[in-house]
């Protein structure tokens, strides 16, 4: 069974840095690419970035290009998001999901996901 589970999250300042990481288990990491997406309150969940099956290739949302970057190590089963220059609108439970098939950017291109991490930046 497919399991991912995100960590790292927590409460920082605006201008911080966190690092996320995506544990994945019970699938053959890396054959798939994996995404980052996030969902504030109220609001729909949103892609934050994708990254392809050997890591060579990277998509980012517009607002967090320059300042997020994802990053996998295969023989770890891990994903990463490294994010930097945080603002209050990055706050959310950010979550990480394997994709399926389809355009990167759509929550339905995605067939697994983990239980989400929360990220919290204060002004």
């Amino acid at each position: 069974q497919v399991q991912l589970v995100e960590s790292g999250g927590g409460l920082v300042q605006a201008g911080d840095s966190v690092r996320l990481s995506c544990a994945a288990s019970g699938v053959t990491f890396s054959n798939y690419r994996m995404g980052w997406f996030r969902q504030a309150p109220g609001k729909e969940r949103e892609f934050v970035a994708a990254i392809s099956s050997l890591g060579s290739s990277t998509l980012y949302e517009d607002s967090v290009k320059g300042r997020f970057t994802i990053s996998r190590e295969n023989a770890k089963n891990t994903m990463y998001l490294q994010m930097n220059s945080l603002k209050p609108e990055d706050t959310a439970v950010y979550y990480c999901a394997r994709h399926r098939s389809g355009t990167p950017f759509l929550r339905n291109s995605y067939d697994y996901w983990g239980q989400g991490t929360q990220v919290t930046v204060s002004s």
